[in-house]
């Protein structure tokens, strides 16, 4: 039986990026996403929040905490993966999160913030151990017989 492992998700951070490193060097950033569904209309109307976490390494994990804060809409696009670990009361503890493959910043930087043009809105995981190849951004993807319409 075949089996993907895929996600999509967007909504807004409820915090600023949380940037660390590994012990080998390796830049980690965890993002806090709240996604929102509304359902029903009129006074039926119904709005569900879940609050996700996203981890982000590498190149993409440096990009996100720099142009990134509590309120950026963004979409993220990876995997789903648990983690078991013992906390400092030696309780087990489990939790569900997502690898972001793909984070694409949605809105603007806002006041006080830098803004996100000439960085990548779209950070992509290249040869990152995400499926390697090269992938484009958007702003670089060339439509075949586009060149001749301008």
């Amino acid at each position: 039986m075949a089996s993907l492992n895929k996600v999509f998700l967007m909504g807004n951070l409820t915090r600023d990026p949380e940037m660390r490193y590994s012990q080998q060097g390796t830049a980690i950033a965890t993002l806090g996403l709240a996604v929102n569904r509304v359902t029903g209309t009129g006074p039926d109307r119904k709005e569900d929040v879940l609050f996700i976490n996203a981890v982000t390494f590498k190149q993409i994990a440096e990009r996100c905490s720099q142009y990134l804060h509590k309120g950026s809409p963004v979409m993220v696009e990876g995997r789903l993966q648990s983690r078991n670990w013992t906390d400092k009361d030696g309780n087990k503890r489990t939790t569900t999160e997502v690898v972001a493959e793909n984070v694409q910043f949605l809105g603007s930087a806002g006041p006080g913030r830098p803004s996100a043009e000439g960085a990548a809105a779209q950070t992509q995981a290249i040869d990152e151990g995400f499926g390697g190849g090269s992938r484009r951004p958007a702003d670089e993807i060339v439509i075949p017989g586009e060149e001749e319409m301008f």
